[in-house]
């Protein structure tokens, strides 16, 4: 079914983005179909530019002039990780409700101060978290809720994709200030994801990572494998790597429960791969969809679509289901414990 979107449409919302890399123009294509991008900023003008043509939008090259020329409903950040504190707090501080691309940030004290911003500002501080409207999860996610997978008793995520070293050639991603590792950039949808499916958090963690085949590119491991307990009592593993070879080859949960066994894999953790259940069970959701890609390589599934519907219903009522500053806060704060438990070898 549709969503009803609000009133608000009538009077379409103008928004911004800051930084006008890869994931830009993914917003701002759903930007044009909800509302009016009234400008977007990044310190390469050429980048600025060729957006704010395609998009029919005015171009800035920095934040003073972008926040200074425009007023802004909303501004997307899709600048570098290390980033999205700073970039949200300021447009916070303009009187901008913010979507911040994924991760939040790459520190709990930096999301800390950017839910201080939105509590000062009395603005809205939301965060993507695009994987959450894979129907898969959508339906595994209504089944866990309604209790009918009984005790949940252990869980393994595993994200195996590719990422050669040409991709962290002249970026900023692979250092350890503006990236903070492959959990943040990578496969924090998937962190997330865990977190929210069993709504719980972490407890405790053990566990390996190295860097086996990316040297001098980046400032973190590109394997790893951890061993952990959650504070409900549920015990897993996660286990990743951007060494797949030559191409992105899954990222997969599997949930073994009181009720059942549950296996929801594929390459964007979008495909139901085994389902042995109780009779009370429904059969779990299959749509495969599309990744965002970026030419020589693809990222998490695209439903940025899904993520603009439900942001402008949450601008409109409080109580809409949508990811905020404190869904991103819990993925950041358990990124940070694996890391935290695993020095690099």
């Amino acid at each position: 079914m549709p969503l009803s979107l609000p009133a608000i449409m009538g009077n379409k919302l103008r928004f911004g983005i800051i930084g006008c890399g890869k994931i830009a123009p993914r917003h701002a294509s759903e930007i044009s179909r909800i509302g009016i991008l009234a400008g977007v900023c990044d310190i390469i003008p050429e980048r600025a530019n060729q957006l704010a043509q395609q998009f029919n939008s005015q171009a800035f090259y920095n934040i003073t002039d972008f926040l200074k020329h425009q007023p802004y409903d909303v501004i997307a950040i899709c600048t570098p990780n290390g980033l999205h504190a700073e970039h949200s707090i300021l447009a916070l501080q303009a009187n901008s409700h913010v979507l911040c691309e994924k991760p939040l940030s790459t520190t709990a004290k930096d999301a800390t101060d950017m839910m201080e911003a939105a509590v000062n500002t009395g603005k809205k501080l939301f965060v993507v978290k695009s994987t959450r409207y894979n129907p898969a999860l959508i339906s595994l996610k209504e089944i866990l809720n309604n209790g009918q997978l009984g005790q949940i008793f252990s869980f393994q995520l595993n994200c195996f994709w590719n990422r050669p070293n040409s991709y962290y050639a002249s970026t900023w991603k692979g250092n350890a200030l503006m990236d903070g590792g492959i959990l943040f950039t990578q496969f924090s949808h998937y962190i997330d994801a865990l977190l929210w499916l069993l709504n719980d958090t972490v407890k405790q963690v053990s566990g390996f990572r190295n860097n086996f085949t990316h040297q001098g590119f980046i400032d973190f491991e590109d394997t790893g494998i951890a061993s952990i307990q959650m504070n409900k009592g549920t015990i897993g593993g996660i286990n990743w790597s951007v060494n797949s070879f030559q191409k992105n080859m899954e990222v997969s949960l599997v949930i073994l429960a009181e009720n059942g066994s549950i296996k929801i894999g594929g390459e964007y953790m979008n495909n139901v791969e085994y389902q042995l259940t109780a009779d009370t069970c429904p059969v779990l959701t299959t749509q495969t969809g599309q990744p965002n890609d970026y030419g020589f390589y693809k990222g998490s599934m695209s439903n940025h679509d899904k993520v603009y519907d439900n942001l402008l219903l949450a601008i409109d009522n409080d109580k809409h289901p949508f990811s905020n500053a404190i869904d991103g806060l819990k993925t950041v704060e358990a990124i940070q414990q694996i890391y935290n438990a695993m020095p690099l070898a």
